[in-house]
């Protein structure tokens, strides 16, 4: 077996591998000091001027903690919160001991100040708190995560984030998986929601893009945030980690593991299916894929994200369905299986049978409001059919989804 557990990165160079953090020291020579005093005495007065430094630091920063002023509470609030503290009523708020507010406060600041200090860390230190994350969240087997990934437009409270989440409740052998879940957030709302949700949540930071919208596929945010993405589960599996990546619209109804193929490396949903899992000819859906770690698909991920660069302006999806001819693939040895929508069904094909389905992805569908809409379908649909005594949905070949409605194959 050649999969690989941590460490190197198999020759794949990432932005910031090459930063080097170092101590940069402001020297100020005082030349009218030097011209009057011996060296010595410019040692101990150097000394003593580096004492005063680091006490103005400490001063500063308590200062900073002890008052409070309204400039750097807006400015953290602002910023670099990512939830509110909770209250009950205005009761308890008054009722608080002054001691227990300023303790509130002083711990909330330090909070937002780390916060402020960790979003500025070089790369390698944002891996380290990544790998600290999947070792959190793994499953049994010490190398398998679930990832799905979020933005503030989905994760509103009612909306497309919550019914992923109601899905593992009321899935079949489903609920023990969602503390596996790591969620990459794209942005600070996301990522907050996350945070109240008592989930894995990791902040997926790209510089100068703002992912709070529901942006068009084809929109330059969006792309950039598709790509982003990629270079994500990219890193995770150089880490040695296997996954299940699954966009937030894909309900989970029943444990997938036993489902997938024993001897794949890459598998991937498909908006079609018939009959052969290693047809290439099928149109692929990457909103669900199982991948292992190794060799293979380490080289298969860096050859599928240097395509956006020939494919310009398109999504890692497209970029996907127009290299999986390629004989690079064969080359490295890749094992790849297309999962069939009897098990893993969407929207563009509904599995018919309720005690076969795994996961119903909202595919073939645009759109936040409709595609909640038929979401919510699917969760009341699966509702009624767990609630009914085992077999009697496959006796009644009248019964069957009633989504989609507004999706499906919509123009």
């Amino acid at each position: 077996m050649d999969s690989i557990r941590g460490g190197g990165r198999d020759g794949f160079k990432r932005k910031g591998d090459d930063i080097n953090l170092e101590s940069r020291v402001y020297h100020h020579d005082n030349h009218h000091y030097l011209k009057n005093h011996h060296r010595p005495h410019h040692q101990y007065f150097s000394g003593v001027a580096l004492k005063l430094t680091l006490l103005f630091i400490v001063v500063g920063i308590a200062f900073l903690l002890l008052n409070q002023s309204m400039y750097t509470t807006e400015f953290f609030q602002k910023s670099y919160s990512f939830s509110e503290p909770k209250h009950s009523s205005k009761e308890t708020l008054h009722s608080s001991s002054s001691s227990d507010n300023h303790a509130a406060i002083q711990q909330n600041v330090l909070s937002k100040f780390h916060q402020f200090m960790t979003e500025n860390l070089p790369s390698q230190a944002k891996e380290n708190d990544l790998e600290k994350m999947l070792r959190k969240t793994v499953m049994k087997d010490k190398k398998t995560v679930i990832i799905t990934t979020l933005n503030a437009e989905w994760s509103e409270p009612n909306s497309i984030f919550d019914l992923f989440l109601e899905s593992f409740e009321i899935g079949n052998g489903t609920q023990n998986l969602l503390k596996h879940v790591v969620v990459g957030a794209f942005d600070m709302k996301a990522y907050s929601r996350c945070m109240k949700k008592g989930l894995h949540c990791y902040a997926i930071r790209t510089e100068g893009v703002d992912f709070s919208g529901n942006a068009n596929l084809s929109s330059e945010d969006n792309l950039k945030m598709a790509w982003q993405k990629m270079d994500f589960l990219v890193t995770v599996l150089e880490m040695g980690y296997d996954y299940v990546f699954t966009d937030a619209d894909v309900m989970w109804l029943r444990d997938p593991f036993p489902r997938f193929h024993p001897d794949g490396d890459f598998q991937i949903t498909c908006d079609h299916f018939w009959y052969n899992s290693t047809d290439c000819n099928y149109s692929a859906n990457t909103g669900f894929k199982y991948v292992k770690s190794n060799n293979r698909t380490i080289q298969f991920y860096k050859y599928w994200c240097a395509g956006k660069d020939y494919f310009p302006e398109k999504h890692d999806q497209i970029v996907f369905n127009s290299i999986r001819f390629n004989p690079f693939i064969r080359e490295i040895g890749l094992e790849m299986r297309f999962l069939e929508t009897a098990y893993f069904g969407g929207f563009c094909k509904p599995s018919e049978d309720l005690d076969l389905v795994i996961t119903m992805h909202a595919n073939c569908c645009t759109g936040l409001e409709i595609k909640t809409q038929d979401l919510k379908m699917v969760i009341n649909d699966w509702k009624k059919y767990i609630s009914l005594p085992s077999g009697i949905w496959s006796d009644l070949s009248t019964v069957s989804w009633t989504v989609p409605r507004h999706c499906g194959n919509q123009k």
